[in-house]
């Protein structure tokens, strides 16, 4: 009826084509995790605790305003 050469080909060359499906599939996923697991490692990076070379500049810029907020209101320090 069919030839059995014909058949054998046909169905090697839909599993490299399922072969070929699968490995792009695989890549694509791998990119996207790498991409998802690169946005929380920003996301954590942006969210760190603040330094302690910050925080004391933080505090030193509150003070200026202070003393600034009180020789405007003509507190003498």
């Amino acid at each position: 009826m069919y030839d059995p050469y014909a058949i054998m080909t046909i169905a090697v060359a839909c599993l490299i084509g399922l072969g070929m499906a699968s490995y792009a599939t695989l890549k694509g996923w791998n990119g996207w995790l790498a991409l998802k697991r690169f946005e929380v490692e920003r996301e954590q990076a942006e969210t760190a605790a603040p330094s302690t070379g910050s925080r004391i500049e933080v505090a030193d810029l509150k003070e200026r305003v202070r003393k600034l907020e009180a020789i405007a209101a003509g507190i003498e320090l």
